[in-house]
């Protein structure tokens, strides 16, 4: 590992420089093996957060209390210490360059990785596809890429709306307590915080929904229940 940085008070982005990495999409995730000293070992999957640069690749990881891996990930692994990893996986719930349609990212938590990688791998390439971004949390304080968010979407971290580059914009849904300036009163993610008219069901939008469980199920009936078709809904959950 050669970064650790804190993304909230319950979120780390840690970059690790893996040799001969062959590079990936975003929406892919790599398997982070530890072992003790006792030979015992534990493996947990994370999503890659960011485009590759070079052998550099990027996670976020929440510390689940009493976990066994991610608290040591989040908080206790040495910059300098070496890890397995094992990727890069997946092949299915991935956006690519050469994808020209609108895309529409919903979020819950730390489900953001992702489509964060999603949204910079598209900076990156300078794609002009649209780009629609809901982000669910809870509350503030467990915002990730908060400053991020605020520099690229104009104020989109303190709970409003707001461009995130040309042709993509971002959206906060607070679900207990709504930050400054937040465009509406906090409660579970509806129909209403997912529609845009750049990815109208008509205009079939490829949709990303990643997040806890419920928040995936509750979230893609909603979409499919709008007019999209089930094929354009691609969902990726935890817990």
């Amino acid at each position: 590992m050669v970064e650790r940085e804190a993304l909230s008070a319950a979120g780390r982005r840690l970059a690790f420089a893996v040799r001969e990495w062959p590079g990936h999409l975003a929406g892919q995730h790599l398997d982070v093996r530890l072992t003790a000293g006792d030979g015992y070992q534990a493996v947990r999957s994370y999503s890659l957060s960011a485009p590759a640069e070079g052998d550099r690749v990027e996670i976020a990881v929440r510390p689940t209390p009493g976990g066994e891996v991610s608290p040591y990930l989040s908080d206790e692994l040495p910059l300098d210490a070496a890890v397995e990893v094992r990727g890069p996986l997946g092949g299915w719930f991935v956006w690519r360059p050469e994808q020209a349609g609108p895309v529409l990212l919903a979020a819950g938590g730390s489900g953001i990785a992702p489509l964060m990688a999603m949204v910079r791998a598209r900076r990156a390439v300078g794609s002009a596809a649209p780009f629609r971004l809901v982000y669910s949390v809870r509350s503030p304080e467990e915002l990730w890429y908060g400053e991020e968010l605020a520099e690229m979407a104009g104020g989109a971290g303190g709970g409003r709306e707001g461009r995130v580059g040309a042709d993509v914009a971002a959206r906060l849904v607070y679900t207990r307590r709504a930050g400054p300036g937040a465009a509406r009163p906090p409660g579970r993610i509806g129909a209403g915080d997912l529609l845009d008219p750049a990815v109208e069901p008509s205009a079939h939008p490829t949709c990303y929904v990643c997040g806890p469980t419920a928040f995936v199920e509750h979230t893609a009936d909603l979409l499919v229940a709008a007019g999209h078709a089930p094929e354009d809904v691609r969902t990726e959950r935890f817990g």
